[in-house]
């Protein structure tokens, strides 16, 4: 919506009809413009807090999980895997994935382009999407979820920890890929955060770890965890060249368990580069190099419109590819 404000000025912003009520022209409403104060890249909106003249009902349930906990929008939400939940007597007794693929990447923006490697190779597949709580907590912040679920290439999105807003609502990361698995029916999921994500520059402080723990979480449970590298030619910030400082952390340091990397053949002098930045992990990992013919042409036809970081489909070319070639190795590991 458009907002005007006291000074004068209007703005856009964003409400959450679930949480603040719907607002109708002519109310008054609260804002947060924290992101738009900072110049957020995928928060370009004010958000709004409250329509105070209008409150929403409490909620009269069922479900008692509660998400942003303790925050003053905290949300109380029915959890799949909860007592009150009709899957909860499945969930309960779920406890392997029966060797699924999950595909774990970094950033949300890698989601479409994952789907679009996967599906060139398996149209029918059925996928789901688990959103971890690294980046945006509500779901209904993504507008490729929406696209993606509207044309059938997600059968489901399922948020946990303190993400919420999916089609499911789950504790754990454990017990969302479980639901993804049964509840969903999902051949495939694939595992990152929801949109936006938190850096410092720094080894250990990025949300992205939780990466290194999705890959855990998908072993343990019987899964067949599928490592998406972020890789780019277009990011300025030579840690994010090649292969990211954050995968080699979250692959290298945090995920204790198997997983196969994905190592696309790029070619070339970058292509020799991503290999060789990669070769470190294949002390505990699988790497597999998958081509990537074909991978341009799909991307292109990409239902949604592929961004990560503001840059496009050819202004960082390399992070498309590789996001695309793990989801064509995740294909290769479903039934035929």
């Amino acid at each position: 919506m458009e907002v005007a404000v006291d000074d004068g000025s209007r703005c856009r912003a964003l409400a959450y009809p679930p949480l603040v009520g719907r607002p109708e022209p002519g109310d008054t409403v609260l804002l947060n413009t924290t992101a738009l104060a900072m110049g957020l890249g995928t928060g370009g909106y004010a958000m709004v807090v409250a329509v105070p003249d209008r409150l929403p009902q409490d909620p009269a349930g069922p479900g008692h999980l509660v998400k942003a906990r303790y925050t003053p929008l905290q949300a109380t939400v029915l959890g799949a895997d909860e007592q009150d939940s009709p899957h909860h007597g499945l969930l309960r007794e779920a406890d392997s994935l029966d060797g699924m693929p999950v595909v774990v990447a970094d950033l949300h923006s890698a989601l479409p382009a994952i789907l679009c490697g996967l599906y060139l190779e398996r149209p029918a597949a059925r996928v789901a999407y688990v959103m971890l709580d690294g980046g945006a907590l509500p779901a209904w912040f993504s507008m490729a979820c929406a696209k993606l679920r509207e044309i059938g290439w997600l059968t489901g999105v399922v948020t946990v920890g303190q993400s919420f807003g999916g089609d499911l609502e789950a504790v754990t990361t454990h017990t969302g890929l479980l639901a993804a698995r049964h509840v969903l029916g999902a051949d495939v999921t694939v595992v990152a955060q929801g949109p936006g994500n938190l850096g410092t520059g720094t080894k250990w402080g990025f949300s992205g770890v939780s990466s290194g723990e999705a890959v855990n979480a998908a072993g343990v449970l019987n899964g067949r965890p599928v490592a998406a590298l972020r890789v780019s030619e277009g990011d300025l910030r030579e840690r994010h060249i090649g292969v990211s400082h954050h995968s080699l952390t979250a692959y290298g340091r945090v995920a204790l368990t198997r997983a196969d990397v994905v190592v696309p053949e790029l070619g070339g002098a970058f292509g020799a580069r991503v290999e060789r930045q990669a070769a470190p992990l294949g002390e505990r990992h699988n790497l597999v190099r998958v081509q990537v013919d074909g991978l341009y042409d799909a991307l292109k036809a990409s239902p949604v419109g592929l961004s990560t970081m503001g840059r496009k489909l050819d202004e960082d070319l390399a992070y498309f590819l590789t996001s695309a070639a793990a989801g064509r190795h995740a294909a290769t590991l479903l039934p035929a």
